[in-house]
């Protein structure tokens, strides 16, 4: 019988978090306060660059929109698995599915293209600072959030087109909290050679690509630091890369180990805890990182305060 004439599957079952019936409320108290941090956070770190003049400049335009990113990336799993913890209804449409594994891999390239424009920014900043307003101009800028747009754009529409083409024919048990591209191919009944290699494909101009001109830029960035002497260089340069070193850290860490080793990871809880790694964690703690690090955001933050507190009284 060909495959185009079995029947295929109109929805698919998520199973959800790894955890005990027992425990269901205690972790759903728990990613809730997550997720409000992530949109709060992110968001009060966007209304302080728009509000302060001072913070008009190519690092934090590439952290708006950052912040922004991280935000769509959390709330495209994030609330959906909540609902599902509460309600226990953990299907999801066959269309409803593909749409969220396609916003799901755009917001994780486009976070990955921002991350590694933020990374050219401090390379001219430290490396050619008497350039760095005649180079990081305003359209360069736009140049580069288009670009990373466009491409996250034509690599999770490529994902998702080719996943239309499979047919689902029995199962549709998806061992995860969202519906994740490695989890549907597995469901499968056809022939998924393309499309993993297209993963492979995507994934070197997507991930890694952007992971080597990080790793360059700040190869760059340590060689200059080292030409200076001062210590008072060495520090300024550590302020100024140390919040953007932690977020590559901690999203490369998770991304790495998930969808370019995927035979390295056989345990299905450990993809999961892969995934919020990346979902849930990381979109919450950008905001901290790049605010407790960062005198400029402190002090635009304060003036905030100050604001608030004049016009309520």
């Amino acid at each position: 019988m060909k495959l185009e004439n079995q029947s295929r599957v109109s929805e698919f079952l998520l199973l959800g978090l790894p955890i005990r019936p027992e425990q269901q409320r205690g972790f759903f108290c728990l990613f809730l306060s997550m997720y409000l941090t992530t949109v709060l956070g992110n968001l009060l770190i966007i209304l302080l660059i728009r509000l302060d003049s001072r913070l008009h400049t190519p690092m934090y335009f590439f952290l708006s929109h950052l912040a922004l990113t991280d935000v769509s990336f959390s709330s495209v799993t994030v609330p959906t698995m909540l609902m599902d913890m509460q309600t226990n209804h953990r299907s999801t449409p066959y269309v409803g599915c593909i749409a969220q594994m396609y916003f799901f891999l755009f917001f994780a390239d486009l976070d990955s293209f921002l991350i590694a424009s933020m990374a050219y920014d401090r390379y001219i900043a430290i490396c050619h600072p008497l350039h760095y307003s005649t180079i990081m101009s305003g359209g360069l800028c736009t140049l580069l959030i288009a670009v990373s747009w466009f491409l996250s754009c034509a690599s999770s529409l490529s994902h998702t087109l080719l996943l239309t083409q499979l047919s689902f024919c029995a199962d549709n048990i998806i061992p995860h909290f969202f519906c994740d591209l490695a989890a549907l191919l597995k469901l499968s009944c056809s022939d998924i050679f393309l499309n993993e290699l297209v993963i492979f494909t995507v994934g070197v101009v997507v991930i890694t690509l952007p992971f080597i001109c990080i790793l360059v830029s700040y190869g760059y960035i340590g060689a200059t630091i080292l030409r200076v002497p001062s210590n008072k260089g060495f520090c300024k340069a550590l302020s100024t890369c140390g919040s953007h070193l932690t977020v590559v850290c901690l999203y490369y860490g998770a991304i790495f180990g998930q969808y370019l080793f995927p035979k390295l990871s056989n345990s299905i809880d450990k993809d999961v805890i892969a995934a919020l790694m990346y979902t849930v964690v990381t979109p919450m703690l950008n905001p901290f990182i790049y605010s407790l690090r960062n005198r400029d955001i402190k002090e635009a933050l304060r003036k905030l305060f100050r604001r608030t507190i004049f016009f309520s009284q």
